[in-house]
């Protein structure tokens, strides 16, 4: 009786299996290649953490917008571990665009909006921040720890 040796089916299942997720890794890495996600965070506002106004508003979220068309952001929110919640009235960022969403108070432009909280929102030592649709839908999410030093690119 002839034993067969398994090795030659096992080589080529792992060889398919592996070329699969060759495939599959350009498509994870272009993840946010067209829409809305969140891009840089400066969690921790330089200088001394006095709750003053332009301390509180050198804490901010970069939101871009990598499509080919405006979106609109009306429903959508921005939300940390604690529960801390922004949510986004009628505003539209075009294609190809940011808009940074400060902690402190300020007049809202096309570039920049105002959370109008008197008290930080990121902690320093390490938190995550979420994008969430209208719809409830995770959309992005960036997390961070002190050895960030204040500032984390998310994508």
């Amino acid at each position: 009786m002839r034993i067969r040796s398994t090795a030659p089916l096992a080589l080529a299942a792992v060889t398919a299996l592996a070329g699969s997720l060759l495939l599959a890794a350009p498509a994870s890495a272009t993840k946010h290649a067209g829409g809305l996600h969140l891009g840089k965070i400066q969690y921790d506002s330089p200088g001394k953490d006095d709750r003053s106004n332009t301390s509180l508003n050198a804490e901010w979220v970069d939101i871009h917008n990598n499509g080919r068309t405006k979106l609109q952001l009306k429903g959508y929110k921005l939300k940390d571990n604690t529960g801390y919640t922004y949510t986004f009235g009628s505003r539209t960022v075009a294609a190809g665009k940011t808009v940074r969403v400060h902690t402190g108070k300020g007049k809202n432009t096309t570039a920049h909006v105002y959370w109008n909280r008197g008290s930080y929102v990121w902690n320093n030592t390490g938190d995550k921040a979420r994008l969430i649709k209208p719809s409830g839908k995770l959309l992005d999410s960036c997390s961070w720890t002190k050895a960030n030093k204040g500032t984390k690119n998310c994508h």
